[in-house]
């Protein structure tokens, strides 16, 4: 075999990489004699995903609705991804914020249309007889949702509307948490009792939930918005990013999920509940609860109005 001064450089390249880490090259060139060549369903591991989809019912519809939240889950992991690059960048342009929001809007837009597989892709009459066997289980019960609305705005955000004027910056982080929104699809504010798919919500995720928005306190998305400079602030390509986020996050995919439920459990004469319990007509739609990731980008008027033209 003739090296040529490529190969050269590429094994004096590889060289200088191991040593770093103390490792011989030679050692790691021989395991190369060994190894498989790679294949797509190795990489992709294709074996493994395709059999993570487990029925509990014999209704066909029902392989539709585990299928979907599973694409969701890898979805919301990938939103998680691009906004742990923008919370940990040392130094933070307008392009690159910009860019990796369009990236996460077009995610949430790609979650907003697929609500279609669920609105017309199964017949009501199969998921009424499913989905007595999920219950106490809620899409409610997504962590890593929560993931996303911690990392992308403060928590005062996500604050119950009812309770923002007594909560602060300096209030303990799991009194926060006892007072967000979304514990109005899992409490009842009047006695205090938490339902079941709260409470087994809270023993699985809390101390992760208080560590992630710990760590998210001064990183999160509006926080690294807040801090960029005036001019880079007032960016149209970074303002329009922004914008659409949070509408498509707060607004337009959330409306796609209520009209979903709307149409699964509000088929009778009375709101049926969801699997968890929830009171998910109000705790779903937006002009309830305003949740807005990015205040200071809307007008007071869009503010006021928020989801109420939906």
């Amino acid at each position: 075999m003739k090296i040529t001064p490529e190969t050269e450089k590429l094994l004096e390249q590889l060289d200088k990489k191991f040593k770093n880490i103390g490792q011989d090259l030679d050692t790691h060139l021989e395991g190369l004699l060994y190894g498989k060549p790679i294949t797509y369903w190795d990489y992709i591991q294709t074996d493994a995903l395709l059999n993570l989809q487990i029925q509990r019912t014999n209704q066909p519809d029902e392989m539709v609705f585990i299928m979907y939240h599973q694409i969701n889950e890898l979805l919301f992991k990938m939103i998680l991804w691009e906004i742990q690059q923008v919370s940990h960048a040392k130094e933070l342009t307008a392009t690159f914020f910009s860019e990796r929001l369009l990236r996460v809007s077009r995610y949430f837009d790609m979650l907003t249309s697929s609500f279609n597989i669920m609105t017309t892709g199964m017949e009501i009459e199969q998921y009424l007889k499913f989905r007595n066997t999920l219950t106490p289980a809620s899409g409610f019960q997504s962590a890593q949702y929560r993931k996303i609305e911690f990392a992308s705005t403060e928590l005062i955000n996500l604050i119950d509307a009812r309770f923002r004027e007594k909560i602060d910056r300096n209030t303990p982080y799991e009194h926060a948490l006892e007072h967000l929104y979304w514990q109005a699809a899992g409490k009842n504010f009047k006695t205090g009792k938490k339902s079941y798919l709260l409470k087994a919500f809270e023993e699985k995720y809390k101390n992760e939930f208080i560590a992630f928005t710990k760590e998210y306190n001064t990183i999160n998305l509006y926080s690294k918005f807040k801090s960029l400079p005036q001019e880079v602030k007032e960016n149209e390509t970074l303002l329009k990013a922004m914008r659409h986020y949070d509408y498509t996050v707060n607004v337009t995919w959330v409306m796609a999920h209520y009209n979903t439920a709307k149409k699964y459990l509000n088929h009778g004469k009375e709101p049926e509940e969801a699997t968890g319990g929830s009171d998910w007509a109000k705790y779903m739609h937006p002009k309830y609860q305003k949740r807005i990731f990015f205040p200071s980008v809307w007008s007071e008027k869009e503010i006021k109005d928020w989801g109420k033209n939906v």
